[in-house]
């Protein structure tokens, strides 16, 4: 590795990403991801996400030009936000990097205004140079009647040919979905789904490839790297959110994988492969046979126990903290649980009760 990335390496730097940016060297990052403010007005602890117009797009045109200067010959540049601001978004990179594919995922707001209600984000993918870009084909599981579990494509007298994991991952990711839950989230107001990066991560790294995210908000790209065996550099505005992310990424271990093969998981279930990997993951693996009964049949894992258990962190930041309410005679008790982690990464639980 560059000495002069040493210390940036899988660590979340609080500062200003037009900054940190500075001590980056050229060409040396395999892969750059950002979901950056969308100037919405957003309540995020240290932004202002209310620019002028123009005042945003000349700050997004200094940041997308450094991804893209840090990024190596072979590694990609993936930026997502709202279709609007991606318009302008592509723009800037034509100048700099080549374009590859606009990712649309499938991922409704609530309805808003008289218009076509907006229904995906998108993430644009380039590529740093016209040839040589990393790109993994990969693959997820078939989509299958939730009732039923019959195959929803009909796929007619083809059902023998059809790949036993599932079909290639388009540019349109239906199978991925918003994080809907409280108690799911942490206290940012944008908050991706981390199988979201999982798959991004897998689609264009290999094992021990760097991934720098400019934005890096709780550490939700540097757990995805992390958790799949790359490098991470995160640069984080606000000192709370570095915070919470070094809290979590304390008990991320490198162990998203099948055997040699890294994998994402979801739910107890495996959501994305590299296609080059089936041959060596379908012995962990029950396949329908004949292949015909895939129609009605999953291919499963033969034991459930390979798949990794995630580790739940509560953590208090400056009073930003993941509680459990419950009521009791009129009044709310909150119940506050603080883990510590020792060097052996065994967790010591303690609980408070405040009325």
């Amino acid at each position: 590795m560059n000495n002069e990335l040493e210390k940036y390496t899988n660590q979340i730097i609080q500062g200003d990403c037009l900054e940190l940016f500075k001590d980056i060297p050229d060409n040396l990052v395999d892969m750059t991801f950002a979901d950056p403010p969308f100037n919405l007005k957003k309540k995020y602890t240290s932004y202002n996400d209310s620019l002028e117009f123009q005042e945003y797009l000349n700050w997004c045109e200094q940041w997308i030009s450094e991804m893209v200067r840090v990024t190596k010959p072979t590694g990609s540049i993936s930026l997502h936000n709202i279709p609007k601001w991606l318009t302008y978004y592509a723009t800037f990179l034509n100048k700099f990097a080549h374009f590859k594919h606009w990712i649309s995922w499938d991922a409704p707001t609530a309805p808003m205004g008289k218009s076509l209600q907006p229904a995906h984000y998108g993430i644009l993918f380039y590529g740093k140079e016209t040839k040589g870009t990393k790109i993994h084909e990969l693959r997820y599981p078939h989509k299958r009647d939730r009732k039923q579990g019959f195959l929803l494509k009909d796929y007619g007298g083809k059902k023998d040919k059809l790949h036993p994991f599932g079909p290639l991952v388009s540019d349109v990711w239906t199978d991925i979905h918003r994080i809907k839950h409280n108690k799911k989230r942490d206290p940012h107001p944008c908050q991706l789904p981390i199988h979201l990066l999982d798959r991004l991560i897998l689609l264009s790294t290999d094992e021990g490839d760097i991934v720098l995210d400019p934005f890096s908000g709780t550490g939700t790209t540097a757990i995805s790297a992390k958790r799949l065996g790359r490098k991470y550099i995160g640069f984080e505005l606000d000192a709370e959110y570095v915070e919470i992310s070094k809290i979590k990424l304390e008990v991320v271990e490198p162990n998203f994988k099948l055997d040699k093969s890294w994998v994402s998981f979801y739910l107890n279930d495996l959501i994305t492969i590299r296609d080059k990997d089936w041959n060596k993951l379908k012995e962990y693996f029950i396949v329908p046979e004949p292949m015909r009964t895939i129609d009605y049949k999953k291919t499963v894992l033969k034991d459930k126990k390979l798949i990794p258990k995630e580790k739940e962190v509560i953590y208090e930041v400056n009073n930003i903290c993941k509680i459990d309410e419950t009521r009791k005679n009129g009044k709310v008790i909150k119940q506050i649980e603080t883990i510590k982690i020792d060097a052996n990464n065994d967790f010591k639980s303690e609980r408070k009760v405040v009325i």
